[in-house]
């Protein structure tokens, strides 16, 4: 009995060094994106959270300021002024909301997308390879656990933002 338990026992460690493992795998990565993020925007002359507004309008849009305000967790005014900097970069247009003539929403300005898609290039790259390395059965777990611990992430945000 003592070596089932003795082995429940190294299991258990082994199972909490994995995890401890992924999730500084996991910050080393955030981190990582963050820097390449940085470089990125000051090679199009646009700030962190210009960026990452402008990524939120791309894969989300057309929204309006207030919807992309609460999608970034940033106060209406500061999402004012990322906006007027992203349109004066020629990056987002403003306009009128079809199903309400009253209301703005912004649309990123699509032709910029090969400055963008150049200076990913790079990491794109790797993700293909290091995606290459994988089964599809694999690839399914790894999207799969990347997609819940986005949620994971976007629950922790959204619960911080509420306090």
């Amino acid at each position: 009995m003592d070596t089932i338990s003795s082995s429940d026992s190294d299991a258990q460690r082994g199972r909490r060094r994995l995890t401890a493992s992924i999730k500084q795998s996991l910050r080393a990565l955030s981190i990582q994106l963050s820097l390449l993020n940085h470089q990125v925007g000051a090679h199009l002359g646009l700030n962190d959270v210009d960026l990452d507004c402008l990524d939120l309008i791309a894969r989300h849009g057309p929204l309006s300021p207030s919807a992309l305000a609460q999608r970034a967790g940033l106060h209406p005014a500061t999402v004012t002024g990322v906006l007027d900097r992203l349109e004066r970069g020629g990056w987002v247009a403003r306009g009128r909301d079809p199903s309400d003539r009253r209301a703005v929403v912004v649309r990123a300005v699509r032709n910029r997308n090969p400055e963008l898609m150049r200076l990913y290039a790079g990491m794109s790259s790797s993700m293909n390879e290091i995606c290459a390395g994988y089964a599809d059965a694999e690839l399914e777990v790894l999207a799969d656990f990347l997609r819940r611990t986005a949620d994971a992430g976007r629950s922790a945000t959204d619960k911080l933002a509420g306090d």
